[in-house]
């Protein structure tokens, strides 16, 4: 009898995710002890799996039994493994280490990763947040000594001290402000930081001023407590944008990095980027096709399921056209490379991407369109209020400045700089815990307004896994025979057959001689009889119209045994429920036309779409839009890519395709379907809670505004007035937790 062993692909404990407290753990200390490791860091690893405290020991303890490893450190946070080994290991090895303790895992291309070591930004926005609160505290203590009653030399004391902390902390901190003030004067327009970084300018300069003079009044605290609140905005409004970055150059990284080049009869691993047309590469069974090319060698067959939707695998052979992206299930290949890099399928179907995502950039969020409005008014108000009392007081430019600084003060964009960040990063947190990560800052505001929701269908509404319909339908001593067949086989229906039988307590039958025969089935000998598992012409009998697989036994025609796609958990509750919102439904896929109808019948889906090539799903959501349709399109694939750009805002799961997850706005983390109706209602609540609060910061503009203009608000009294609106509308914010 051969031995064959069995490569068992089910689904190795992907865990939704879950909260416990070693994951509250501070994730800046863990990312420098991440970066720490990866210096020294010979393999790079994403373990999407990884949710909890018990998973670092595990996974850490698994790669460290490999032989060859010296050491290996998990980032939580970013799920993300560093392995410092020796040449001689492989990121296969470590790959199967991971998979034996129930963890899936992909290679990541460092050298991608390094823009990602440090987020500089964030830092810099964060220093200088920190800056401003400490100085903030202390200039406010001294405020109060001179609220207090302090006099003449006493009191110029105070304010000369308050400059001396002040002063150097608006200038360091608010210069954020002040270069995109800037800037947008060099460009002619009036952008939200140009009364920002005025009212600062101005707070800080009459401060001077009557501090020169020995004034009773300086307003350093005002100067420095604005730069706090409106850096406190940009920070949360960055950490909302840094999310969409950091997962685009780690989806970016999980591309097929090599590929096998066979030359001169010996292989040898290479960059894809060394590859030309004419190269013949080998691709091994279970290996992403790295290229496009034509089969030379060998048989097997192919999932094209990311590229085109299509749920049964295709038979290859000497002469198959294959592409970038395509798995390989069952035997070797040696494919004719005729183009890789930047001319694969790969990239051009990015290019149709590109150009979608440049569509969807033109979206102006409900701030940018408060901002273009706010801004020309604010200033107007006040360079009439100083021009009114200059007129008024007959000249008296200290008293004019004064209420001009007021106005622009309480007029200062703060509440509305943090009404969208605050209400955005409450509504990530509240779905992050449900299981959806929120990459892009405007991808709410846009999800409020959808009507239409589009989906794909293999991966996507279903697992794209195969599950058996009809075991029932046999007698035991066939399933008995199925089990010994499947069991030998990483094919995904002979996998479906092996899993199934294992699950009804069928126990193998001895069959012997087991030979896995790449592109048409399994076969063995049974009772002195040959037994083969596999296509129907192989096994001698008349193929279904539906997926199947046949048994051929030498007793009667061969029995077929019929598939139906597995539905992903809480498909049926998501599609109900957005059915329920008022939604239309729509089911787009380029599978087959029996499978994809046999789906929407079980959905209740009313409108379906079968065979879609690429092209035409992201033509069939510009047509929709093009109706005046806001369109969210939830898909998984390589065929989903561009029609998850162009759609107004797009959804994909974890376990999608790279490409794909770059290119939508919300990433669902789990394999439940469930929260994506919920997300729809939650993003309405978000928009509800940006309105209240531009309303909130509108009602205290039309009470405080008058009263700053007629000269009964000193700048300090603007500026406490600021900051009373600006956690106002942080505190609305916070009720959508």
């Amino acid at each position: 009898m051969t031995a064959v062993e069995r490569i068992d692909t089910g689904d190795a404990g992907h865990v939704s995710p879950s909260a416990c407290p070693a994951c509250a753990v501070a994730p800046s200390a863990e990312r420098l002890a991440e970066l720490s490791a990866r210096r020294n860091a010979r393999l790079m690893l994403s373990v999407p799996a990884a949710h909890c405290a018990a998973c670092i020991s595990t996974a850490e303890g698994a790669v460290q039994d490999v032989p060859g490893v010296r050491s290996a450190r998990m980032n939580l946070t970013m799920r993300r493994i560093s392995v410092d080994a020796d040449p001689s290991v492989t990121v296969d090895q470590v790959i199967a280490a991971l998979k034996g303790v129930g963890y899936e895992a992909h290679e990541l291309d460092a050298g991608l990763l390094s823009a990602t070591e440090m987020d500089k930004q964030g830092r810099d926005l964060l220093m200088r947040l920190g800056v401003a609160g400490f100085s903030m505290m202390n200039v406010m203590l001294l405020s109060v000594a001179v609220w207090s009653g302090a006099q003449d030399a006493t009191r110029d004391l105070f304010h000369w001290i308050s400059a001396a902390i002040a002063l150097p902390t608006v200038i360091f901190a608010g210069q954020p402000f002040f270069r995109s003030a800037w800037n947008s004067l060099k460009a002619r327009r009036l952008g939200m930081d140009v009364p920002i970084s005025l009212a600062i300018i101005l707070a800080s300069s009459i401060s001077l001023f009557e501090t020169f003079h020995s004034g009773h009044h300086a307003y350093f605290d005002a100067a420095v407590m604005l730069t706090f609140f409106l850096l406190a905005g940009r920070y949360l409004d960055h950490r909302t944008r840094a999310v969409a970055r950091s997962a685009a150059e780690e989806l970016a990284a999980l591309e097929v990095p090599r590929a096998t080049l066979m030359r001169d009869g010996e292989e040898s691993v290479v960059p894809i980027s060394e590859l030309v047309a004419g190269d013949l590469v080998k691709v091994r069974p279970g290996g992403r096709m790295p290229v496009d090319g034509v089969v030379t060698e060998g048989t097997s067959e192919i999932d094209r399921s990311l590229l085109t939707g299509e749920s049964l695998p295709a038979w290859a052979g000497e002469g198959t056209i294959v592409a970038a992206g395509e798995v390989n299930l069952t035997g070797p290949l040696t494919v004719r490379v005729t183009a890789a890099g930047r001319d694969s399928s790969l990239h051009r179907m990015a290019d149709l991407v590109a150009v979608a995502e440049a569509a969807k950039t033109r979206y102006t969020s409900l701030a940018e369109q408060a901002a273009s409005l706010y801004s020309p008014l604010v200033h107007l108000l006040s360079f009439s209020a100083f021009g009114f009392w200059m007129w008024k007081t007959g000249g008296d430019l200290r008293y004019a400045i004064n209420i001009s600084a007021a106005v622009l003060i309480i007029t200062c964009p703060c509440a509305l700089g943090l009404a969208v960040p605050a209400v955005v990063t409450a509504a990530s947190g509240r779905l992050f815990r449900k299981g959806l990560l929120i990459k892009d800052g405007t991808a709410l505001e846009r999800l409020a307004e959808v009507d239409t929701v589009v989906f794909d269908k293999t991966g996507t509404l279903t697992l794209g896994a195969p599950e058996p319909t009809n075991l029932g339908d046999h007698p035991r001593a066939a399933l008995e025979v199925v089990a010994a067949l499947a069991g030998v086989s990483s094919h995904p229906l002979a996998t479906a057959l092996a899993q199934a039988t294992r699950a009804a307590g069928i126990h193998p039958a001895r069959v012997e001689d087991l030979r896995e025969v790449p592109g048409f089935g399994v076969e063995g000998t049974w009772r002195g009889t040959r037994v083969r598992l596999g296509r129907a012409e192989w096994c001698g009998g008349d193929a279904l119209p539906v997926t199947a697989t046949y048994l051929c036994t030498g007793e009667g025609a061969p029995r077929a045994f019929t598939f139906a796609d597995r539905l992903r958990p809480g498909a049926e509750e998501a599609v109900s429920a957005l059915a329920r919102q008022g939604k239309r439904v729509i089911l787009l896929s380029g599978d087959t036309e029996g499978a994809v109808a046999d789906l929407a019948e079980r959905l209740g889906i009313r409108e379906w779409v079968a065979g879609a090539l690429p092209a035409e799903k992201a033509a069939r959501v510009a047509d929709l839009t093009a109706e005046g349709a806001r369109v969210l399109m939830v898909g998984d694939g390589l065929n989903d890519t561009a029609a998850l750009a162009s759609a107004h805002v797009s959804i994909s799961p974890a376990s999608a395709l790279d490409a794909a997850r770059v290119a939508s706005d919300i990433v669902l983390l789990g394999k439940d379907m469930a929260p994506i109706a919920d997300a729809v209602r939650i993003s309405r609540q978000s928009r509800s809670r940006i309105k209240e609060n531009f309303a909130i910061s509108g009602l205290y503009n039309v009470v405080a505004v008058p009263l700053a203009l007629v000269g009964m608000a000193t700048p300090l009294a603007a500026a406490l007035a600021m900051s009373l609106s600006s956690i106002t509308v942080s505190l609305n914010a916070l009720r959508l937790k």
